[in-house]
């Protein structure tokens, strides 16, 4: 669990794939590919059976189900688009605005009173986006990020993803997947000089600023947010995923408070508890590697990266980013 790219830990038995640093599948030995801790983890006596790995067929089958257990996403009358511009690959890092009008025309802001939506876009308030600057979390803000991980376990979703990875016996019990959920998205770690700066849920559904350029920041509700705020313009699209319903997939090129971001890839419609669960479940599955899953029939991939800087728990990582990746 958590393990860098080069290890075997939960991945014994997994299929080959050719994006993979090293190999932990039965024929990677007669490869000459294995991971050097193949045969401490998946030998006879291996600390992985296979039983924990979670396959290829598995993430497709399990996605489709998170997929239609989305009960709180939008529906097509909630969110009216206006896309405008599609840039070209010689477009998108060029910094010019060619859409005048914002992307959202219009969002159903009821959606925004479900319990997770609530408990979610309290969250985004709480904190610095500039990297090197210590983050002081608060008992306020603690408690915010308790319910949020209250409401979204409430959610048939995410009691689905629970069940699925406990009969993976990655986790015993909701209690001990709620308190790794805790550290895994909202532990901080230093992206700088030694302050506690960062964190995942940070990083990837508020966004940062990093060296003068946007970092991070994945999520559509803080996009709309701050559009309507007047402090994100949105520039064009190079992505628009085949989904005629939501969620629907988006890569975006904006400027929040001048800061650029040259693609910004995020899910369109969806609820918090989808994200926050499909991008737990790649990062689990498959850490530091492309994740393949299949919503509603269109086949995707979510990336994560494990913080390889600082563990906890035991030598478990930190989420570092995690992204759908539009192509």
């Amino acid at each position: 669990l958590y393990t860098a790219p080069d290890s075997c830990e939960g991945r014994c038995g997994e299929p080959f794939n050719e994006e993979d640093e090293c190999h932990c599948h039965p024929g990677c030995e007669a490869e000459h590919n294995c991971c050097e801790d193949h045969e401490r983890h998946c030998g006879p006596d291996g600390f992985s059976s296979s039983s924990g790995s979670i396959s290829e067929r598995e993430l497709l089958e399990l996605s489709e189900q998170l997929y239609g257990l989305d009960h709180n996403k939008a529906r097509p009358s909630d969110i009216a688009l206006n896309p405008q511009h599609l840039a070209g690959p010689d477009e998108t890092g060029d910094k010019q605005d060619r859409s005048p009008q914002p992307l959202y025309k219009y969002v159903n802001e009821e959606l925004f009173s479900k319990p997770t939506y609530a408990s979610f876009i309290k969250l985004l308030d709480n904190y610095q986006r500039a990297t090197g600057r210590e983050e002081e979390v608060t008992a306020e803000e603690l408690r915010e990020q308790e319910r949020f991980l209250e409401e979204v376990m409430k959610t048939e979703l995410m009691k689905k993803l629970f069940a699925f990875l406990q009969g993976k016996d990655r986790y015993s019990s909701e209690q001990e997947f709620l308190q790794d959920l805790n550290q895994m998205w909202f532990g901080l770690y230093s992206r700088g000089d030694g302050e506690r700066d960062s964190s995942g849920f940070e990083h990837v559904f508020s966004g940062e600023v990093k060296k003068g350029k946007v970092s991070g920041f994945h999520n559509w509700i803080r996009f709309y947010l701050l559009e309507k705020q007047g402090v994100l313009n949105y520039f064009s699209h190079n992505f628009d995923g085949p989904w005629d319903t939501y969620p629907d997939v988006l890569g975006l090129q904006f400027s929040w408070d001048g800061f650029y971001k040259e693609v910004g890839s995020a899910f369109i419609g969806c609820s918090p508890e989808f994200e926050f669960g499909l991008y737990t479940l790649c990062f689990l599955a498959r850490p530091g590697r492309a994740c393949h899953l299949s919503l509603g029939g269109h086949r995707l991939s979510v990336q994560t990266y494990p913080w390889t800087k600082a563990t906890y728990g035991g030598g478990r990582r930190f989420i570092a980013t995690a992204y759908v990746m539009s192509p």
